[in-house]
């Protein structure tokens, strides 16, 4: 007798919640369609299902997402690095205390010893006929930010190298719910023959059909939840083994929104809205935001990150204020939608000619006009850089390019190109390649869990005084 096995996944929804009733939907009729036919599911989650780029998420600090995970019927879960290093210690450690599903992750560990509750290193489940799957789940180890927040996060192999083997002990079928990486998903296929199963996300990978490496078949749904994804397992009683492992994904940006789902998010919203409406300041004309020239709230938002980081210097790029600022009441909602990212103050090392070198590439047309999604910003394009504690000098070519002519400290003395100067920015650009010379800094020191956006609002009251 053959036993089809079913399993459901998201990943990656960074909270964007017009889709989120889309996914209810088809997770609805598909669930129904396996319940009529009497086909064993689970409905699984592979983290950063959070992102407090949105206003519901900011307000509750994530416990909507779960409340939503909830009512959808999820059973498993695993948490990102947007739910890991976007919030406090103490908010992740009860953000899932409502939870009605179980979240797992074996690489997680608070650094006071004091576990939550509802962190389970591996999970197993069983079927009506006696099949056995072991669940193990792993986040991405950004442990220059969980150490701040009192985590720690384990190597994925340290991890694998033990609970592997006990599952192997005890189940038929282990599936690795991975919130990784491809590249770090394919190395673990290679690695151990007993994985059977590798459910991925963090990288915003899109398989179509899975694809197949050593005894595994790894799959990812891309993000946003445009696609949701599928796992079929075939498992022989006879022959007492998986005969036959699929995986699928599903465009589902076409399907009619959920009417629960959909009256659900418009009362969480209107609650976000009354919980972010408290009034910062009140300012009696507007401040401008242009991407691509020197702002004003830019500058005092630089100066600010400057000296509340107690930096030599500070860079920050026009593209973090999405619009301008309107005169009147400005609530933390305001300074929400304007500076939306989930992006920490961070303070780099950089010797004067590798500071030199990354204001020269700042101030490029082709860094300015850099459409960027991802490594925490939420923006459009990254925009002109802006300076504390330098004054830039540039001037043009004859073709009508920037470029830096030179580059003094405040006090007007030169750059000493040996000298190791203590530069602040965000920390958008100690991940990639955006500005090599920042992420390949050898001291890299983070600020959690403060947000830009709460060094704006900072800004705007000093700015802006109450009497």
């Amino acid at each position: 007798m053959e036993e089809k096995l079913y399993f459901y996944y998201t990943n990656d929804l960074h909270s964007d919640f017009d889709q989120w009733p889309r996914v209810v939907t088809y997770l609805k009729e598909s669930r129904e369609l396996r319940s009529k036919r009497g086909e064993v599911n689970w409905t699984i989650d592979i983290g950063d299902h959070v992102d407090r780029s949105h206003s519901i998420t900011e307000a509750s600090m994530g416990r909507a997402n779960v409340k939503l995970l909830n009512e959808a019927g999820y059973d498993l879960v695993t948490i990102g690095n947007n739910e890991g290093i976007t919030i406090s210690h103490q908010d992740l450690y009860h953000l899932y205390d409502e939870a009605a599903f179980k979240v797992i992750c074996a690489n997680l560990h608070s650094t006071d010893n004091i576990q939550p509750p509802w962190l389970r290193p591996t999970v197993k489940i069983e079927t009506d006929n006696g099949v056995k799957i072991g669940m193990i789940g792993l986040t991405a180890p950004f442990n220059a930010f969980y150490e701040l927040l009192n985590w720690h996060v384990s190597s994925e192999i340290e991890i694998l190298d033990k609970y592997v083997k006990e599952l192997e002990q005890s189940v038929d079928i282990i599936i690795v719910m991975s919130h990784l990486g491809i590249t770090v998903d394919q190395e673990i296929a290679r690695r151990y023959d007993a994985v059977d199963v590798i459910i991925g996300g963090h990288t915003h990978h899109l398989l179509r059909s899975g694809e197949y490496v050593n005894n595994a078949v790894i799959t990812a749904a891309g993000k946003h939840c445009a696609y949701i994804g599928e796992v079929i397992l075939t498992w022989d009683h006879e022959q007492k083994k998986l005969v036959k492992k699929e995986a699928y994904t599903t465009d589902i940006t076409h399907l009619e929104k959920d009417d629960v789902t959909e009256q659900t998010l418009h009362a969480m919203q209107k609650e976000a809205d009354s919980l972010l409406g408290e009034t910062v300041v009140q300012i009696d004309s507007p401040m401008e935001v242009n991407w691509y020239a020197d702002t004003p709230i830019m500058q005092d938002l630089t100066n600010t990150v400057k000296e509340w980081t107690k930096a030599d210097a500070a860079m920050l790029n026009n593209g973090l204020l999405l619009d301008s600022i309107p005169a009147g009441i400005v609530t933390y909602k305001d300074i929400h939608r304007i500076c939306p990212h989930p992006i920490n103050p961070v303070v780099v090392d950089l010797k004067g000619n590798e500071l030199i070198e990354v204001i020269r590439a700042s101030l490029t047309k082709e860094f300015m006009q850099r459409e960027l999604k991802g490594f925490g910003f939420r923006g459009k394009v990254l925009g002109r850089m802006m300076f504390a504690g330098l004054d830039v000098e540039v001037a043009f070519h004859k073709n009508g390019e920037e470029y830096v002519k030179r580059v003094l400290l405040e006090n007007g003395q030169p750059i000493d190109p040996e000298h190791t100067y203590y530069v602040a920015t965000a920390d958008t650009f100690t991940f990639g390649r955006l500005l090599p010379e920042v992420a390949k800094s050898d001291s890299k020191h983070y600020f959690v869990p403060e947000f830009l956006r709460d060094l704006l609002a900072q800004t705007l009251r000093a700015k802006f005084p109450t009497n």
